[in-house]
């Protein structure tokens, strides 16, 4: 099986909009859920449902990978999980190190989901010697001062970093410096990093800030339609002037 160091996802240069990329994993999930069901078949209808977006949008994203689905039949489920996987590169072997292993870089060790899409742990990194050697799922932690043998032994192009927001950003120069060219960042700060190399950020504090803005704004919505009720000649005041 290849490995990731040498083959970059050939998405770009087919020309499919980053906007395009980022649904992929989207349909890809939803697919492989009917795959699990044994579903043969899908219209663009049920599977835009699925995915959270409207079906013209995704006979356009699809129309990128060539696929038009058939009329009355609609898209072959597992011929689509395999163009889809093709198209993210997931059906090769992506070698991954994640940088910081305190409660997150743990939690991201444990989680099950790496390996059924084609990314495998290659190395566990931490700066605390006391972390050395210690197993975390199954994979003992090595230093920091490793950080550049174990990419380069282990053909590593993706990086992810869970460390302290003030220690991210010479991780993350260290794992370019190495060879790293695609992040994925799970400190809370930007990060700054030279053309050619891809960054995705997760910020969780970020995501349940924008909730709480469209949580007030519902509240807000409910108080005002409250206060407000529905009368012979239109919208009049709940309580009227004496």
């Amino acid at each position: 099986m290849a490995t990731g160091r040498n083959h970059r996802p050939a998405t770009r240069s087919r020309g499919i909009p980053e906007a395009t990329v980022a649904r992929l994993p989207l349909y890809l999930r939803a697919l492989t859920a009917l795959s699990e069901r044994s579903v043969p078949t899908v219209s663009s209808e049920e599977l835009a449902a699925a995915a959270g977006v409207n079906s013209a949008k995704l006979r356009k994203d699809f129309s990128y990978l060539g696929s038009y689905g058939t009329r009355g039949v609609g898209y072959d489920v597992e011929y689509l999980v395999y163009q889809i996987s093709r198209e993210l590169g997931l059906t090769q072997d992506w070698p991954v190190v994640i940088v910081g292993i305190g409660n997150l870089g743990a939690a991201l060790a444990n989680y099950g989901g790496f390996a059924s899409r084609g990314f495998r742990v290659a190395a566990l990194i931490d700066a605390d010697p006391a972390m050395a050697g210690k197993p975390v799922a199954g994979i003992p932690v090595q230093h920091t001062d490793e950080l550049e043998k174990i990419i380069s032994e282990n053909g590593v192009s993706i990086g992810v970093i869970s460390t302290p927001a003030g220690a991210a950003q010479q991780v993350c120069e260290r794992l370019i410096a190495a060879g790293v060219t695609s992040i994925l960042n799970f400190a809370p700060t930007v990060l700054s990093v030279p053309d050619g190399v891809d960054v995705r950020k997760v910020d969780l504090s970020i995501e349940l800030q924008i909730l709480a803005f469209h949580e007030q704004r519902k509240a807000g919505e409910e108080t005002e339609a409250a206060a407000t009720r529905k009368g012979p000649d239109g919208d009049m005041p709940a309580v009227m002037p004496a």
